[in-house]
């Protein structure tokens, strides 16, 4: 499949945007003004072609190699295609994606996934802080799409999230899905502690919770037919990657009951 390859030409010395940064802008650009496009972050401007090796053609994949974290807003307003960052992403990586695929072959820094509305993300390394959590200047946090995350994540995971699906294959950090409204975070290596601060609804799910708050409380054992919808879904869109199923029988806890407390913790029942 074709498609551009930037490729950095020295290790970054300084912070750079690559927001809209996409297979459909290139493609619509010659390689004179996709050369020209703006990535730096000072007063005078980087030009992308001075900070990166342009080859390739139009397409519908654009390979990002020698990624490091100094690159923010990677697949930045991503709407189709796919975006293969070869090393790690900066901060910010797949703000306000709707669409196509992002691909992190390394570790992604905070706020992965921050608003965005669809489209599927799949870091092969760890995760930072606020993963799919509200940015200042925003209503909510991640609002659709499926993030994967093969390592482990930082803090408050899904902070106001309201749609979509989360799944680590590791463990969460603190305060995973604070004020968190609607969506699902799954996570198979288990769940920091004291998640669920001002949960309102969501689901979280994981084999143990480190440290509950006060104001969540255990509802006893349920059979429920939605852990076994979420997971066909997520084997069907996912294949290998998708979490193992949870057993037949859940532990439900409840709450955030300092708030109208509609959210749950799923957890194996013993």
């Amino acid at each position: 499949m074709s498609g551009f390859t930037l490729r950095l030409k020295a290790p970054a010395t300084e912070r750079m945007t690559l927001s809209g940064i996409t297979p459909a802008k290139l493609s619509a650009l010659s390689a004179h003004e996709i050369a020209r496009l703006d990535v730096g972050i000072e007063k005078g401007g980087l030009a992308l072609g001075d900070a990166f090796d342009i080859s390739g053609s139009a397409g519908e994949v654009l390979t990002i190699e020698g990624a490091t974290p100094e690159l923010d807003f990677i697949g930045a307003g991503l709407d189709s295609g796919t975006i293969r960052v070869i090393g790690d992403a900066g901060s910010y990586a797949g703000r306000k994606m709707a669409g196509g695929k992002l691909e992190i072959h390394g570790n992604a820094a905070h706020f992965l996934a921050s608003g965005s509305t669809g489209g599927m993300i799949h870091v092969r390394g760890n995760a930072g802080d606020n993963l799919g959590g509200m940015i200042p200047g925003d209503r909510f946090g991640m609002l659709g799409g499926i993030t994967v995350v093969e390592g482990n994540i930082g803090s408050r995971a899904g902070d106001k999230m309201r749609r979509g699906v989360v799944v680590v294959r590791g463990k969460t950090g603190s305060h995973t899905g604070s004020r968190m409204i609607g969506g699902t975070i799954w996570a198979e290596g288990g769940i920091g502690p004291e998640p669920g601060l001002m949960m309102r609804r969501g689901t979280l799910i994981g084999p143990s919770v480190e440290k509950l708050l006060p104001t969540f409380v255990d509802t006893g054992k349920h059979d429920l037919v939605i852990t076994r919808v979420i997971s066909r879904y997520l084997k069907s869109v996912l294949g290998d990657l998708a979490p193992k199923p949870m057993p037949l029988f859940v532990q439900k806890i409840g709450g955030d009951l300092a708030t109208i407390g509609r959210g749950e913790i799923l957890l194996p029942a013993a």
